[in-house]
């Protein structure tokens, strides 16, 4: 091999050279390993490889964790607080997992609403797609791919594309969409 590829010295804005493990640099890592230094303290310590290299060589060698002080091993003692910390308002509602909270939790008394009375379209209202403009409601009515199929054609609300009746089904508040689920799945 030439010389310059053994030389792993870095450069800046290049990549590091190709590192060969020679067994007394194997064993040197086992050690450091084992003493608890960093990967990156490691890397400088065997000079001239990367932090991912000692990485990779302590993977491929199957090295457990490293060693950890007998201190790190115990609970860490927590800072006393001031007495003003100690009072903490309550949180409402229920705490912990609340996907399966019982939903009386989450409802207030919700007015409901009567159900809306189906729109009876006028003959003379009713358009194709051909006929529909800006100022006609877009609302498709039945199937496609029938031959009564028709547009709403009602007067649209300002800026929208649907009358006022059509409006409120196709914008509904979020709110509103989810209690229609939860009544419709109870």
């Amino acid at each position: 091999m030439d010389s310059a590829r053994q030389d792993a010295t870095p450069v800046p804005g290049q990549r590091m050279g190709i590192m060969n493990w020679s067994d007394d640099r194997v064993e040197l890592l086992k050690k450091l390993w084992g003493e608890g230094l960093s990967a990156s303290r490691i890397a400088v310590e065997l000079g001239g490889i990367s932090r991912n290299s000692v990485i990779g060589k302590v993977h491929r060698l199957g090295l457990s964790g490293r060693a950890k002080n007998p201190s790190s091993g115990l609970p860490r003692q927590r800072k006393p607080r001031a007495a003003s910390h100690l009072a903490r308002m309550g949180r409402p509602g229920v705490r912990g997992n609340t996907a399966l909270a019982p939903l009386q939790a989450y409802e207030m008394d919700l007015d409901v609403e009567a159900e809306p009375v189906e729109n009876v379209i006028p003959l003379g209202q009713r358009c194709s797609i051909l006929e529909l403009t800006d100022s006609k409601c877009r609302w498709p009515i039945g199937d496609p791919s029938s031959a009564d199929f028709f547009f709403c054609g009602g007067r649209t609300a300002e800026n929208l594309p649907y009358c006022g009746y059509h409006c409120r089904i196709a914008y509904q508040p979020v709110a509103d969409r989810r209690r229609e689920r939860r009544l419709l799945r109870g």
